[in-house]
Formats: C-alpha cells, structure tokens, sequence
C-alpha cells in the first residue's frame, strides 16, 4: 500500500508529550506509525459500532428520511400508537 496523502494536526506540547510517551511504550517504531495505528483502530470501532445500529445503506436511509421528513405517520402507525399508549395505562 502506498502513501500518498498528508495529515497535518496542531497538538499542544503537553499532549505531544503524551503521544511520544505512549508510542514508546505501545512498541511502536515510529511516531507516525503509532498515531495512524491508534487513530485508524478508533475509526473501525467508531464505524462497526454504527454499522451495528444501521445495518445497511438501505436502512440507514430509511431511518434518516423517516426521521426527518415532513411526512406524517399513516393510518396503521396511527393504530399502533393509540394500542401502545392503551397498554402502558
């Protein structure tokens, strides 16, 4: 795989320090290689556990545009709010 893009970050020297520390003691060989290990770990958690919630594009777009869509809850919706609303009282 090559390397052909570039990330620059502003950190302050604390957390610098910090980094470096926690390169030297994970094994890492390089500054770089830790924090692209670290950062790209965190991302594939970040995307499985949304994955989970959302299982496919299909789905994550049915939810997001019944979510936000101007329409309104047709008659069947209707009927099963007003049954789950009789059963909790």
């Amino acid at each position: 795989m090559t390397k052909e893009e570039r990330i620059e970050i502003r950190v302050s020297s604390k957390d610098k320090k910090m980094f470096k520390l926690a390169q030297k003691l994970s094994g890492d060989k390089t500054f770089s290689n830790f924090i692209v290990r670290i950062v790209k770990n965190h991302a594939e958690d970040i995307i499985a556990k949304n994955n989970k919630i959302l299982i496919s594009d299909r789905d994550r777009q049915l939810f997001f545009d019944s979510v936000f869509s101007d329409t309104k809850p047709n008659q069947n919706l209707i009927n099963a709010a007003k049954r789950f609303k009789s059963k909790k009282t």
